[in-house]
């Protein structure tokens, strides 16, 4: 066996410079502060979601501003196998190559089992799960040719328990960390990684209208929607920020995180820990 140790600078752990990144999902919330980070630490990136073409564009023009990097936009369906197909070679033909897969995108729908729609239950297996399938299964010949590459899943404390009327969600996320741990075996030896990040509560625009609806409908105060709601799970009582889970991505993308593969790394406050 030919081993090979590499040393690297402690300031150079998190450097991207010349990597090319993919977050799906991307146009808001976590993906965004994940690309962006992937942006800051060197990466060029390509956003992917929907919303308003304007509001993309800014987000794009802002993002390549910021941190002087290649920033292009794919509107791939999630749901659709040929349009994955298309954003990945899209990525490959424009940028020249593919390093960091970062599958973020996702959708929830809260229902009783017995009441809850099929069209839904399709809906999210498709974007939260299958998706990552499909992106993973179209990255890994361009990683295996480099010989490096790194696929981070963003999953949810809810890959690692439960919670009633999330059926469709749960069973989508505990897939998705079986599949990360298959992916993580399949290529262990190619110098590609695989890991899963499972974030609980996290600040975004979407948690915030979360806050004032349940606030008006239950007639509390947002204090006590935050911590007896929306946090009562999390023993920190504290949203995590995009800010935290994009210097995760960045850690995980980086060499420093070498031998860190085929794990569900909890961002959760201490959810999963009861």
């Amino acid at each position: 066996m030919n081993i090979q140790i590499k040393s690297h600078a402690a300031g150079d752990t998190a450097s991207l410079a010349d990597k090319v990144a993919l977050v799906t999902g991307s146009t808001s919330g976590i993906g965004l502060g994940i690309a962006r980070a992937l942006a800051g630490a060197g990466a060029s990136v390509v956003l992917n979601g929907f919303g308003a073409a304007d509001e993309i564009a800014r987000t794009r023009d802002a993002t390549e501003t910021d941190y002087g990097v290649k920033v292009i936009y794919s509107a791939a369906d999630m749901t659709s196998s040929d349009a994955i197909a298309e954003m990945i070679a899209a990525t490959l033909r424009d940028l020249g190559r593919l390093d960091v897969l970062v599958n973020n995108a996702g959708i929830q729908h809260v229902a009783p089992l017995e009441q809850f729609p099929v069209t839904k239950w399709d809906q999210i297996l498709a974007i939260n799960l299958s998706a990552a399938f499909h992106t993973t299964r179209l990255a890994l010949p361009a990683m295996r040719k480099q010989k490096i590459g790194r696929i981070i899943n963003v999953a949810s404390a809810h890959a690692l328990v439960a919670s009633p009327f999330k059926a469709a969600y749960v069973a989508a996320k505990h897939g998705l960390v079986g599949l990360t741990k298959v992916a993580a075996l399949e290529t262990a030896e190619e110098g590609i990684t695989c890991n899963a990040i499972c974030p609980g509560y996290v600040y975004t625009p979407l948690v915030e209208a979360q806050i004032d609806g349940q606030a008006k409908a239950h007639g509390i105060s947002r204090d006590q929607v935050i911590r007896d709601v929306l946090l009562a799970q999390q023993p920190n009582k504290r949203f995590a920020t995009v800010e935290e889970v994009g210097a995760l991505a960045v850690f995980l993308a980086s060499e420093a995180a070498a031998s860190i593969t085929g794990i569900a790394l909890s961002v959760d406050g201490g959810w999963t820990a009861h």
